[in-house]
Formats: structure tokens, sequence, C-alpha cells
């Protein structure tokens, strides 16, 4: 089965960027996965992508050096195996707030006898490889989100079930759990405190501990801060924040070239 690098990296020390899909589209998806990106998430949560949409996506990440993620709408084991059987290498399941909870979403990672995963990996068995089976338990990443008060209150008792790989923070549906605002770095000092608990706690488990991020200075803040895998923003954001400086900027432009009309 192909190796999952992911993993490899983060057991050196090194931070996984991760790319992240809200439009549905293979070229795109293609696009981004050619920049640098250790992995790239298809967003089916709130990207506006579908099964159908996704598959094509994943298709697309193969020819590229970017191990392709899938964050599912729910903790629905259903849509979490068929996203495995597509090819997806790990999955970002939203609300994790209870042991019930992660167990239900790694068990739905895993093949029997440690999960209930349904045998069929389909498309998996084209991208993982002939051997895709007696391996995928050890290669494919099960990611928890934490963005609940029941979430931050059982965060001991998640980290420690067998078969969940880390954490990724949803800092925005946190921020609203604590009684604060979505904003793209949450100054408030309650978040920001729950933020560092849920980092040195998944840490000292041994889990991953990853984060969503507004921007590529976000993102290396968070590195500093000892997240090991982070997402700088979309590709719809990264999109509109650039043609927006190119619209900037070609109007300074314009305006700096216009003929000045001083002594005439």
């Amino acid at each position: 089965m192909r190796a999952n690098p992911l993993r490899q990296k983060i057991a050196a020390g090194q931070p996984v960027i991760n790319g992240w899909l809200a439009i549905p589209s293979s070229y795109s998806a293609e696009i981004i996965g050619h920049q640098g990106f250790d992995a790239v998430t298809v967003d089916l949560q709130h990207g506006m992508i579908g099964i159908d949409a996704a598959l094509p996506m994943f298709q697309a990440l193969s020819s590229t050096p970017a191990i392709p993620l899938a964050r599912v709408p729910w903790n629905d084991p259903a849509q979490i195996m068929r996203l495995l059987d597509s090819g997806a290498y790990g999955i970002i399941c939203p609300m994790i707030s209870t042991v019930d909870d992660t167990v239900s979403f790694v068990s739905s990672c895993r093949y029997p006898p440690h999960g209930q995963r349904s045998f069929g990996p389909a498309r998996a068995l084209l991208y993982g490889g002939a051997d895709y089976y007696p391996h995928a338990d050890k290669e494919i990443l099960a990611l928890g989100m934490i963005e609940t008060q029941a979430g931050l209150d059982n965060l001991e008792k998640i980290l420690a079930i067998e078969g969940l790989d880390g954490i990724y923070i949803g800092p925005n549906d946190l921020a609203l759990a604590l009684g604060s605002v979505p904003k793209s770095e949450s100054d408030d000092p309650v978040v920001m405190k729950a933020i560092e608990h849920i980092r040195q706690r998944a840490i000292a488990h041994g889990k991953i501990a990853g984060i969503f991020c507004s921007s590529g200075e976000a993102a290396a803040m968070r590195i500093k801060q000892g997240f090991q895998m982070v997402t700088p923003g979309n590709e719809a954001a990264l999109m509109a924040n650039a043609a927006k400086a190119a619209v900037a900027t070609a109007r300074g432009a314009q305006a700096s070239s216009s003929p000045s009309k001083t002594g005439y």
C-alpha cells in the first residue's frame, strides 16, 4: 500500500501544511495540489461539494504530490466509509464531543476487528495499491474536530480513544460554543486559552494537533505555537484575496499612469 507521508512527516517533527478545497472543481483541486501542500482536504461540510464532485477531485489530486483528505459533513459512518473507498487517505470529522462520538468515528475508519468499516475499497485500491486492505488501518488518518463545550469537557477521554490519530480544531465553532464570535484569528482570551489547552493535551497524548487558519501568516504563527498540522485558508479565500489584490494593484497602476493635467 502507498505509505502515508503525513504520518512520517509528523513523526519526524515536521509540520504538515494542508490545503483546503471548498469549490467543486477537479481543475482547482489539481492546481492546489501542485502548489506545495503536503495534503489537501476536500471539504464536504462547508464547501459546496458533494460525493459526486469529490470523486473527480480525488482523482485530480492523484496527479499531484499532495495527500488527499476529506472533511465529512457529519459523523456519519456511511459517508466516512464511502469517502475512504473513494481514495481519501484521512478523514476530518466535525463536532466530536463525546467518547461515543469518537468511538463511532474511529470505528468507521477501521476494518474489523478494530472497527466497523465495511469492505469495498473500490477506488482506494487504485490509489493505495492492491494490498490496501491489510495496511489501511495503519495509514489512514482519523482526525476529530473539537469545537464544542462538550468536546472540551470530554477532551481527556476523547484523546484516550485508541485509533484516534489527532485533533483538528475548528476555531470558529469553538468560539461560538464559548460565547464569542467567529473571527479570522480570535483575540478572545477564553478562546485562545481553549485552543492552547487542546493543543497541549493532544500533544501530551501523542496525538496530532491541527487547526484551521485564516492565512499563511496565521498558519506560521500556529506552527510556532506547536501545532503540527495547519491549513492556511481555503482556495476560495485565497482566490478572492489574490483577485482583490490584483484589482487594487491594477487600479493603482491605472491611476498613477493617467496623464497629469498639471501645467495644462
